[in-house]
Order: C-alpha cells, then structure tokens, then sequence
C-alpha cells in the first residue's frame, strides 16, 4: 500500500481534530499528515486525513460540502453554541409547537448569511476567536454567506421539562457552522438553542461507510492509507488520461491544450499514475499542484 492517501476517520468525541493528526503520525511513522476540515472536539464523525503528497490534495476537500446528523435543544444557551459550553440562559420551551420548531428551521435553508460562533476556530488579525473569548475579549465575526442545501427534521422530542430536543439531519456547504443554526432557531423562537449532538456523515464523496475507527488503524498500522493518491484523485475529480508526451510536459510544470473538462480535474499518466490537478484558463490546461513522483 502506497504511504501517499487518504484515510477516512471516524473521529472519537472528545479529540481535537489535531489530536487525530497526531495519533495517525504515530501510527503512519511520518510527519507529513494534515486533516481536510476541523470537526469540534465535541463532534464525531468523517474526517479525512492526508498522508504524504496526499497532503495536497486536502485544500480541495477542505472546500467540500459536508453533511451532519445532529440534535438542537431548545431552551437553552450557551457561550459556545454547543454542550461543551456552560449555559447563560435558560428560557421554558415547553409550548413552542412542533409547526414553529419547522418553520424556524425552513427559514435556515437555501443561501443565508450565517454569524460564526465567537468561540470557532476562524481567525481575527492573527489569533483564533475562541482564544480571544477565552481571554475575556468579546468577539463579534461578520456574516458570511453559505448554503443549506437541506435541513430535515428527524424528530422532535420533548423528554426533558422546559427543553425541546430537535434532531436534524443536514447538507451544507463549507465553512457552515452547524451550532449557529441551533443558535439562530433558538433566537427566531425567543427560547434559545444549542448544539447537544453532532455527527459529520460526510464530506464529499467521502461516507461514514468507509470510515476507520482509531482503533482499527491502530491494528493496522503503519498500513493505515486506505485510499492511495492515485485512486483518490480518480474519486473526487474528474479524470483527464494523458499521453506520454503530454505526461512528460505536465510533470515538469508545462501546459496543455485545453480538452472542455471543468476545472480542476486529476491528469493521470499512461500507466494510470497521477500527474498533476490541473483547470483550464485563457486557452490552456495548467496544473495547479504537481503531484508526480520527483
């Protein structure tokens, strides 16, 4: 199994998404490991994991869309939008109808323009938020527009007095922040809202289906690439397959002729190693990272 690919992790509750890198390090007896897209340490789920040149490949994940099960509760607030904060309000939600609860929720699809939790890991001049909240500064992040391509309710569960618990199951572009939607339905209801539960299901392509536990790469290790660089690039862009001369151009940095492929697609060479991911601009094929063996 080549060192250079991608691992699907299903990331234990309870470990930062640095935490994952570190331990697949261990156990891939190498330095060069990133992660495409932080999940909060309170979330678990699909978090996929660069090895080697791999590595490269993880800023087109990153931009992924993504989709999450999750449980809001009603009722209650929190300083992090989540159960890992501690609660600042607390408002009886006990008689908002389950009609509210999915009008409230409707209002949060399709493109909105979505305030970040302070305490996220987006940077202010240089220094994430959740760092400034934590020093005691307030922080105010400016909106940004995402897309929820869909958000379903599952089930609306009232077990606990004064709370409303709320689990959906929902697709959304990158960068959405899936306890801002619990905050936001909790302000539009005039009770408050949290997240309780969070699951990433998955990003791209990429499923929950094919996910490695922690513990099973351990058994496995230093085997732990489940996805060599050639088959994850086939996977998650379109396929362009080069001729020897076109392969020899590309693998020193040379353009192509354009073929009408959207960009960016994997150029692979004629024995099916991948070259290069490569867009189309002003007439030309040019590869935006080379990822042929030196």
């Amino acid at each position: 199994m080549s060192a250079d690919g991608l691992i699907v992790v299903d990331k234990p509750g309870g470990m930062t998404s640095h935490d994952v890198v570190a331990r697949v390090r261990r156990l891939a007896r190498t330095r060069r490991v990133g992660h495409g897209g932080t999940l909060d340490p309170m979330a678990t789920g699909v978090l996929v994991i660069g090895v080697g040149r791999a590595t490269r490949l993880l800023t087109y994940v990153i931009g992924a869309g993504k989709s999450y099960t999750a449980t809001i509760r009603l009722g209650q607030s929190t300083v992090t939008d989540d159960a890992e904060g501690e609660v600042v309000a607390s408002t009886p939600a006990g008689a908002v109808t389950d009609e509210a609860v999915r009008a409230a929720l409707a209002v949060l699809t399709g493109e909105i323009d979505q305030v970040p939790s302070a305490v996220s890991a987006i940077k202010i001049d240089g220094q994430r938020a959740y760092k400034r909240v934590r020093d005691g500064e307030t922080v105010e992040l400016p909106a940004r527009r995402v897309t929820v391509s869909r958000l379903d309710v599952l089930a609306i569960r009232r077990d606990i007095p004064d709370v409303v618990d709320v689990d959906v199951d929902v697709t959304c572009s990158s960068g959405t922040y899936i306890r801002a939607l619990a905050r936001d339905a909790g302000v539009a209801l005039g009770v408050g809202g949290h997240l309780t539960a969070l699951r990433r299901t998955s990003v791209g392509a990429f499923t929950l289906a094919e996910a490695a536990t922690l513990d099973q790469l351990e058994e496995r290790a230093p085997e732990v690439v489940n996805l060599s660089l050639d088959a994850a690039a086939d996977r998650y862009f379109p396929r362009r397959d080069a001729t020897a001369e076109e392969a020899r151009v590309l693998s020193h940095g040379g353009p192509l002729d354009p073929v009408g492929i959207a960009g960016p697609y994997a150029v692979f060479d004629p024995a099916g190693g991948l070259i290069a991911i490569v867009s189309e601009r002003d007439g030309r094929a040019r590869a935006e990272i080379v990822l042929a063996p030196a």
